[in-house]
């Protein structure tokens, strides 16, 4: 081999390395910002809010529960900060010192038994979620970027029914 194919050899080999370390850099995707959320809870009989830091956050439909993920505003409201990839969110919230969940009455009518209604975040996002309240006749309405949903404490048939599973 001369010593000019080998220069242009070496030459070739070099740019290549170097453009191929730059090349990621270039199509590497721009790190994505969290979604935030707010989350306005209403006692379902009399429509007033109830404030509470005891949230269960799951996304996506997995198993996992994030309630480190709210914030508790001054006006009651939570602050959810959901990761950029999450498609789908379901709430539900504590009482009494954590040792109770309320019922959510966006799903008392599910038979034999409520199920998780998962909402979408990039319907809250643009143009806000009001979930259904299937305990009592009280409506609220959300803006862009809030969820509302109802809740009521739970009957003594619930509490006892829970107790002895």
């Amino acid at each position: 081999m001369t010593a000019r194919r080998t220069h242009s050899l070496l030459l070739l080999l070099v740019g290549t390395v170097a453009l191929s370390g730059l090349l990621p850099a270039q199509t590497e995707q721009p790190a994505q910002t969290p979604k935030t959320i707010t989350i306005r809870m209403l006692d379902a009989k009399t429509g007033d809010p109830i404030a509470t830091s005891d949230f269960l956050i799951r996304i996506d439909h997995k198993e996992e529960l994030h309630g480190n993920w709210v914030q508790l505003n001054d006006d009651g409201t939570g602050k959810l900060t959901l990761p950029a990839d999450a498609s789908l969110v379901t709430f539900e919230a504590k009482y009494n010192g954590g040792t109770e969940i309320y019922v959510n009455c966006d799903g008392v009518r599910d038979k034999p038994s409520p199920v998780p209604h998962w909402y979408a975040i990039s319907q809250i996002l643009t143009s806000g979620v009001a979930a259904p309240n299937g305990c009592s006749k009280h409506t609220a309405v959300a803006k862009p970027g809030e969820i509302v949903f109802f809740v009521r404490k739970r009957n003594l048939q619930e509490q006892l029914k829970e107790y002895s599973q």
